[in-house]
């Protein structure tokens, strides 16, 4: 859909917008979360109480505003990496757990789970964009989130592995495991706070067995009571 309003160049919808931005972002993720199909600049205003104008102002179009979500989505995943020149085993560790949570906590949110069911939808009948979206701003992007930790990790003798890639890789899917199928499927899964606080670090030590190059303390893995 195209519109007579001169647009700015289309803000990124991580932490560099504003609050009023992140509301209406808010507002796209709960209308995908109530039926992604009714996902239009016109709701999105009714939604969000501003203008269609506004929307193409800050947004460009469609796609813009739901790359933005996605960013908004995505940049509530971030690893600890400003004092990686003091990077050690406790640092590591944490800030793995962090990430690992955060992660969790997002794509088990009923919103998230919304968004990549009509990602997947679109993306197999190339209805839209959504699903390259998607990808390019969620997985893409928060793996080059994390791989800055992962190579100081290894620069500084914590992890040992060839390939940055593969090493993320490995994380990610420790950490996922079947939880995001699960849900995209209609698994009543229940992720509750405690659950993926859990999980976060029973998937960070098993990481660290894995490519812990021996200076990082690997404790024993925790068993239910």
């Amino acid at each position: 859909m195209s519109s007579t309003v001169q647009t700015e160049m289309p803000i990124r919808g991580g932490r560099d917008a504003t609050a009023r931005q992140r509301e209406v972002l808010d507002a796209v993720l709960e209308l995908l979360a109530e039926g992604g199909e009714a996902m239009t600049m016109s709701a999105v205003a009714r939604r969000a109480s501003c203008s269609k104008e506004t929307l193409y102002k800050w947004f460009g179009d469609r796609d813009g505003l739901l790359t933005a979500t996605v960013q908004w989505q995505a940049s509530k995943v971030r690893a600890r990496t400003d004092d990686s020149a003091r990077l050690d085993g406790t640092a590591l560790r944490a800030s793995l757990e962090q990430f690992g949570a955060a992660w969790l906590k997002v794509i088990s949110s009923r919103t998230s789970i919304a968004l990549n069911r009509v990602a997947v939808s679109h993306a197999g009948s190339g209805k839209s964009n959504l699903g390259h979206i998607v990808l390019a701003n969620g997985r893409f992007a928060i793996g080059e989130r994390l791989k800055p930790l992962l190579d100081a990790a290894r620069d500084a003798g914590l992890l040992a592995f060839e390939d940055t890639e593969t090493a993320f890789r490995t994380f990610f899917g420790l950490i996922g495991r079947d939880v995001q199928i699960r849900l995209l499927l209609g698994d009543k899964l229940r992720m509750t706070e405690a659950q993926i606080a859990r999980d976060a670090k029973l998937a960070t030590q098993q990481f660290l067995a894995l490519y812990g190059a021996g200076k990082t303390r690997r404790p024993r893995p925790e068993t239910d009571a």
